[in-house]
């Protein structure tokens, strides 16, 4: 009853936009390569998410950035990955400065406004934790003037969404590399939605993140766009043109499944948080097959999600009791805020005991 209840009213918040494009499918190669192949764009890209997953150090290294800039709070640079649209190049971020050491990378849900996350960086002060609260590409600031939506960030366009996440992660890391220049020696990273798959690949890939919390995460990138109810006007664009299974490799590369191995071993804090209500990652993370166990990689039984799983480091948590947060912002400010919030300090906390393995259990979540 419960789940008919969260998707009717997922499904109603949904339908009050009306600026939901449905756009035309595109391979989008001309966003990967300057000599798109003439014939076969799909093997291309295939091919292209494969060496991207087997070169991925590769694949997320960039050139130092220069350029940065503080006004106050508003910090700029200049993106490590250029686009085509120029308003996209330049990164802003929020600063709140308060511990010397400690700071907390904050990462907003697709869509989200220039205003978002502003309440979590605000507590994480109150707790004594700089936080810096990032744009995504093609959102508030950086969106380009055609556009209501960060249509660009995700959308039926294949190439350009393998693009808009690279730069994402890219963006991330060279503010971890401001951040590092300022003093900071401890860091963490918190995302919610897209957010989430950003923060767990930036994780998975720069040795500097202690702390990693992915709010509401997913491991296919092509399921949550091809099962969600956000992402229905995505999916009209793809009907016809691919398949699900050719999405989730071509995809590959800005999917967290590809990297949960990643994190093994490398002692860092992670907690990955799933809804069992989430009609927008409508059961993603329980097809993660491979990747997540305490020696190596192994299979995960769908059933074994309806319950916490704990193991080392790792932890994924099942909230019982929403569906997809970034849906419902006031929610998120006034319920979910103080909770991820204690997260980040009890990562904090336990990624500096000398190396311990105990898990981090976090019960309320699921109270």
């Amino acid at each position: 009853m419960l789940s008919r209840i969260f998707y009717k009213w997922e499904l109603r918040l949904s339908e009050r936009d009306t600026n939901r494009i449905i756009r035309p499918f595109e391979w989008g190669l001309d966003f990967l390569t300057e000599d798109p192949p003439e014939k076969d764009p799909k093997s291309f890209l295939i091919g292209y998410a494969e060496r991207a997953v087997r070169e991925s150090d590769l694949y997320h290294a960039f050139e130092p950035v220069t350029d940065y800039r503080l006004d106050g709070r508003h910090l700029t640079f200049t993106s490590p990955l250029r686009t085509i649209y120029p308003l996209n190049n330049t990164v802003h971020g929020w600063f709140f400065p308060k511990d010397r050491k400690r700071v907390a990378l904050v990462l907003p849900q697709w869509n989200a406004d220039a205003r978002s996350h502003i309440s979590l960086c605000r507590m994480l002060n109150a707790f004594g934790v700089s936080a810096l609260r990032l744009s995504l590409p093609h959102h508030d600031l950086r969106m380009p003037e055609e556009l209501t939506r960060a249509d660009y960030m995700l959308s039926s366009n294949l190439g350009r969404t393998l693009q808009s996440v690279r730069q994402a992660v890219l963006d991330a890391r060279a503010a971890l590399d401001w951040l590092q220049a300022r003093g900071y020696t401890r860091f963490a990273v918190l995302g919610t939605s897209i957010g989430s798959c950003v923060a767990l690949i930036t994780a998975a890939h720069d040795a500097r993140i202690n702390v990693a919390v992915q709010n509401h995460v997913s491991s296919y990138f092509a399921d949550v766009v091809w099962r969600g109810i956000s992402t229905r006007h995505v999916l009209k664009g793809l009907t016809g043109n691919i398949t699900l299974d050719d999405l989730r490799k071509i995809w590959m590369p800005i999917s967290p499944q590809a990297y949960f191995h990643r994190l093994q071993g490398t002692g860092k804090k992670s907690l990955l948080v799933h809804a069992r209500y989430d009609h927008t990652f409508a059961g993603s993370f329980r097809q993660c097959s491979g990747g997540i166990s305490p020696s190596g990689p192994a299979a995960l039984h769908p059933g074994s999600l309806l319950r916490a799983l704990h193991f080392r480091r790792f932890s994924v948590q099942r909230d019982s009791r929403r569906g997809h947060v970034p849906v419902y912002p006031r929610e998120f400010i006034n319920d979910l805020t103080p909770h991820l919030t204690f997260c980040i300090i009890v990562g904090f906390k336990r990624s500096s005991n000398g190396g311990s393995s105990q898990r981090v259990s976090l019960n309320f979540l699921q109270e």
